[in-house]
This record gives structure tokens, sequence and C-alpha cells, in this order.
């Protein structure tokens, strides 16, 4: 069985502090991800300049942002660790400036209407991973299509609920088999794969994605401490959580085993101690006589 694939989001949980940016590298290694991601943006070119000059608020995001200059060393220490390191454009110029030191580009949910956006991630031939939340049939079907049509060659499609935090009714997570059923065929180029982006923080919703749907990726929201400044959202996982759940998932995933219908290593030394068909008794009369306890 494919097993799937964890990824920290760290999101600007990293407080701009190189040495906690890193420490979020290394905790996404030690509790079993595959990789972890970041998120390149610039405040004002983010959001219009009409909603900055009235919101305090998002103005206040500025101190949010990952210093480019971090780039270069979490990239190399991601892989220090065996680690992807993925990060998320949110201008044009970032994908330029990200080129060098990304394993793959994830466009989120709110970007999935620009097409500059998904034309400049895939003309680079790096992976990219898309989210998928509020977006209805026809506007993932029209993402899809842009990123066919500028040549991107290895797409992961991530299932989405953009409510921070998700209530558990609405992870909605048959929408992974729709999305397989409706896109798979028509979009083969693409090697499509599917998966689940979590804001609900919930065991039971993480297992039922992995096993269940069959998710190749689990995209999820990590703090180290509950000071990072997105905990407060109620949308983020902690280390010791996660890994318990990463761990649970391993073990369900190693129970699929191979499916052929034979014995099993550990099985084939009671295999002579099953009953005779002869007489009903154990184990079989062919090594009754030669019995030596």
């Amino acid at each position: 069985m494919l097993k799937t694939e964890f990824i920290a989001e760290v999101s600007s949980n990293h407080n701009r502090d190189l040495g906690r940016a890193k420490l979020f590298i290394k905790t996404a290694a030690d509790i079993g991800c595959a990789g972890v991601k970041f998120q390149l943006f610039k405040i004002e070119e983010l959001f219009a300049p009409e909603i900055l000059e009235k919101s305090h608020e998002h103005r206040n995001r500025s101190y949010w942002e990952l210093p480019l200059e971090f780039l270069p060393e979490l990239y190399e220490y991601a892989h220090s660790l065996n680690l992807k390191f993925g990060c998320t454009p949110f201008y044009l110029d970032a994908v330029r400036e990200l080129l060098p030191y990304v394993d793959f580009f994830k466009i989120a949910s709110y970007e999935l209407l620009w097409k500059d956006m998904l034309m400049a991630c895939a003309r680079t031939k790096i992976p990219v991973v898309l989210s998928t939340g509020m977006a209805d049939k026809a506007e993932i079907h029209s993402a899809l299509n842009c990123l066919k049509n500028s040549k991107a060659e290895n797409v992961t499609l991530l299932h989405c609920t953009s409510a921070y935090p998700t209530p558990i009714e609405q992870a909605n997570l048959s929408a992974i088999k729709s999305m397989t059923e409706s896109f798979s065929n028509e979009f083969s180029k693409l090697n499509l794969k599917f998966g689940y982006s979590d804001h609900t923080v919930s065991p039971a919703v993480l297992y039922n994605a992995a096993l269940n749907h069959k998710s190749t990726m689990i995209e999820f929201h990590l703090d180290l401490d509950e000071k990072g400044e997105e905990f407060s959202g109620g949308h983020c996982w902690l280390p010791d959580d996660i890994k318990q759940v990463i761990k649970t998932i391993r073990e369900a995933e190693s129970s699929d085993g191979h499916g052929r219908i034979e014995p099993l290593k550990d099985e084939m030394p009671d295999r002579d101690w099953r009953a005779d068909p002869e007489d009903g008794l154990r184990p079989l009369k062919k090594i009754r006589e030669n019995f030596d306890t």
C-alpha cells in the first residue's frame, strides 16, 4: 500500500525567527513527515490597497512575512533531514524567487482562481500541489485545465474546507472520491494524485482521509508550542498530537499486507498443528510419532 505523505504547513507560526523556523523542520522530521511547507508573501501584494488602508489587522500581518533570506538555509536544512521543502507563492515574482529552493509549489485555495499564478508555477515543471477550499467543480476543472495547458507534469489536488477551524461534519471527505472520479481520466497527463488539507485538528478525520479515502498526501498546520501567530485560530496541530496520529496511520497501513491468500511467515510453525482431517485431533498425524517436547 502506498503510504500517505504528511506535509507540515508552518504558515506564519515561525514568527520571523530563523531558529524557530528550523525547529519546525526538525520537528516535522521527528514526527514522521515527508515534507514541510512555508508561505512567501508580501502584505502589500496580498491584499488590495483599499483593504490595507482601512484594516489595521491586515496591515499588521506584515509581521507574519517569511524573510526571503531564510529560504536557502531552510531548504538545505530540510534536505539534510530527508524532507521535501515546499512553499506557497502569493505574488508572481515569488515563483521566480522560490524556484532554486523548492521541491514543490503549493497553490492555496484562495489563489485557485488566479490563472497567472497557476501558469507561472506549472511552467517551472516543479510539482504543484493545489488546495480546493471554497471551489466548486467548475472552478477546479478550470484550474486543472490551466495547469494542463501550461504543461504541468505532476499535480496533487488536495480537498480542503477553508474554515478555520473546520467542524468535523463539514470535512466532506467523500469529495476526494468525487474529484478522483471526475478528473483522473481527463487530466491523466497531469499524473494527478489526490489528498486532503486539514483544518479540523481531528484524529478521526485524518484516519478517515488516509485509510478510507486513500489520500496520497495530507497537509496539516503545525505549531510548536501554542506561541505561533496562527495557533489561536484553532486549526493548528501540536507535535505530540499529530505524531501519534501519523504513528497510528503508519501502523494501519502496514496491516494491509500483500493481499495474497496464503499462509504468512509467522503462521508456518502452526500449520502442522491443525486438526488432522481423519480423526479431528491435533497435530497432523505425520508429525505425531516424532513429536518431542
